[in-house]
């Protein structure tokens, strides 16, 4: 499975942003799909997953209720809408594959496959 995020840009305080991951492959569907998240001298951090059929999603307590993950197998597509937007969401946002149940979504050492990353700057 390759990845391509895209999506990122130069936002506001309060500002959304939408972030795309488009997936090669005919096995999108099959794969639970992860967003994470990396700042300047931060360790790589989890976002959001949804599981494979869409039925379940999962969220950082740092975005819940802010940021939406979501899927369409259709357009072997992943979605990251990002709400209110604060300065420390800012960094570089990168969406993953895996196979892995939906107990270690949050484990960014379990996941496969990864896109190239898309920058999303937040300015107050």
């Amino acid at each position: 499975v390759q990845l391509q995020a895209s999506g990122g840009g130069l936002v506001q305080a309060g500002g959304s942003l939408r972030l795309s991951c488009a997936a090669s492959g005919r096995t999108f569907s099959t794969y639970n799909m992860g967003w994470f998240r990396q700042a300047p001298g931060k360790e790589r951090e989890f976002v959001a997953a949804i599981t494979w059929s869409g039925t379940s999603t999962y969220y950082a307590d740092s975005v819940k209720g802010r940021f939406t993950i979501s899927r369409d197998n259709a357009k072997n597509t992943v979605y990251l809408q990002m709400n209110s937007l604060k300065p420390e969401d800012t960094a570089v946002y990168y969406c993953a594959a895996t196979t892995a149940g939906r107990e270690l979504l949050s484990l960014w050492g379990k996941y496969k496959y990864w896109g190239q990353g898309t920058q999303v700057t937040v300015s107050s």
